[in-house]
């Protein structure tokens, strides 16, 4: 959803950076490009004001213009009031109450309550380990009530039985009755939305929670909408009283203003975000996180975040001990490309990654997207379970009965093996401790040559020394080989003077 004010804010910050000195006519002329950018995004005029004079108030301080490096301090100033307009302290739902804790959902028909609602009850039994029922009070919506009940029979999570003819007020003491019958620590209530705001549905929200008494009011929005979702938070606070906001859609190709206004323009903070249509697609929302992957620095602890949730543990400790005796195999392969697309495929890790973000348009041109990932799979699966173990079998006649098993040509798997040889030499190095420029980078990190725990990869980055641009400096007892960037790994390809994924490069343009 940042993609394009991210574009626009980097090249004008970039501009900056090089740039050996600042005057205060740098600055102003930085400052027009910013509020244009932001305006385009659809960001609220009273927020685009506030931001850009803080930012010059400071850039054009002593501290900036004295600074060795004065566009580095700008970045980082910009980078601050970002996270200060998306609020500085990020909130979560707030469970510190007494059980049966009620949640409700409140919100425009089509922004998304019901799924949403799915998807809180699956975070709140999975991570919190809370036991949770749901209660749908829409019953305008045809099948509304039903579609709950199928969500919950598909998460195994308890919904209210449907009992027809009754109004939302009585269904929400219903649910407040079982809830406390059951002892179900948590109660959501996905309440009935209109396609448009109307007394109607704000007095019948206002009734529900005078009857249900909810600790949470949570307004789902549509981020897609703008300056529209900002209007419609204003609107739910003054008639009901919310407690925090949803965006859902922040997956789309929406211009982030919604986000960027809704908490200076409301004072209700943003306390989740969804992030695709599964009903694992819910996140806490971050905003020092977010502003780092509006400005290209990427977000290395939701990286590492994403990781932990998603991998096997057991799994993945078997498999660092295969790779670190040499018998890294195709299956072993397989399994990490699988891993790699339940993280968000390449697409999503990219996106987290420091610098990266930057180079999109070359990846998207490149043809570098997650179709890579399940053509791999693919090809791997046309394989016989002796071919997957033992990959030096696989000579000229193998090859082409694979490629026409996978729907391939035969050079597809002829990369595929490079790119496994490759991933196998690395992690041998990795594994090993003992020689090699990666072995440096591991005992660098201080994990004694091993490879890094989820645990150890976000304390160091939180614990990793920062300059005055607020960014990552390098270890000051990294080897010296090893402080022009990246060594040049076995059978990796990418952007000229960009470090690169194994196997991932990009095709040559034919001359």
């Amino acid at each position: 959803m940042f993609d394009n004010l991210s574009e626009r804010l980097g090249g004008i910050l970039d501009r900056l950076t090089r740039r050996g000195a600042l005057t205060e006519a740098d600055v102003d002329a930085a400052m027009r490009e910013v509020r244009r950018a932001l305006l385009e995004a659809d960001v609220s005029l009273d927020v685009v004001r506030s931001f850009t004079d803080k930012v010059r108030e400071q850039a054009v301080g002593a501290t900036v213009v004295k600074s060795v490096t004065p566009g580095q301090m700008v970045v980082k100033i910009v980078h601050d009031e970002l996270i200060a307009t998306l609020g500085s302290d990020g909130q979560t739902i707030d469970l510190n109450a007494v059980p049966p804790i009620i949640i409700m959902m409140v919100g425009l028909q089509g922004s998304g309550k019901t799924t949403t609602t799915a998807k809180l009850a699956r975070r709140l039994t999975e991570r919190d380990k809370r036991k949770v029922l749901m209660a749908s009070l829409d019953i305008y919506r045809p099948a509304a009530m039903e579609q709950l009940a199928v969500l919950g029979r598909d998460l195994d999570i308890k919904t209210l039985p449907i009992v027809a003819g009754q109004k939302p007020e009585q269904i929400a003491r219903r649910a407040l009755e079982a809830g406390k019958l059951g002892g179900y620590d948590v109660v959501l209530l996905d309440t009935a939305g209109r396609t448009t705001l109307d007394d109607e549905m704000m007095s019948e929200a206002a009734n529900i929670k005078t009857a249900a008494h909810p600790h949470e009011v949570l307004l789902v929005a549509d981020s897609l909408t703008g300056q529209d979702a900002v209007n419609l938070a204003r609107s739910f606070d003054e008639r009901v009283g919310l407690t925090g906001i949803v965006l859902t859609r922040v997956d789309g190709d929406g211009r982030g203003g919604a986000a960027l206004s809704m908490r200076q323009v409301t004072g209700k903070p943003i306390k989740l975000i969804g992030t695709g249509e599964k009903t694992d697609a819910l996140e806490d929302f971050h905003p020092s996180r977010i502003a780092g992957r509006i400005l290209g620095m990427g977000d290395v602890v939701s990286l590492v975040e994403k990781a932990s949730a998603n991998i096997d543990a057991e799994k993945a400790a078997r498999t660092t001990e295969r790779m670190r005796k040499g018998q890294f195999d195709l299956n072993d392969m397989r399994e990490q490309l699988l891993q790699m697309s339940k993280m968000g495929g390449i697409s999503g890790l990219m996106g987290m990654m420091p610098g990266v973000s930057k180079m999109k348009n070359q990846m998207a041109a490149a043809g570098l997207d997650d179709r890579i990932i399940k053509r791999q799979v693919a090809v791997i699966d046309s394989m016989t379970r002796q071919e997957r173990k033992h990959p030096e079998i696989l000579k000229a006649s193998r090859k082409r009965r694979i490629a026409a098993g996978a729907g391939q040509k035969v050079e597809e798997i002829n990369k595929l093996l490079k790119m496994h040889r490759g991933m196998a030499d690395m992690m041998k190095m990795m594994g090993t401790g003992k020689r090699g420029p990666l072995a440096g980078i591991a005992q660098a990190m201080g994990f004694g040559g091993g490879m890094p725990s989820p645990e150890q990869m976000k304390a160091l980055a939180e614990k990793m020394p920062k300059g005055a641009d607020g960014l990552p400096q390098l270890p000051k007892d990294l080897p010296a080989g090893l402080r022009g960037g990246l060594p040049n790994l076995p059978g990796l390809t990418g952007l000229t003077g960009k470090p690169t994924l194994p196997g991932l490069g990009f095709p040559r343009k034919k001359k």
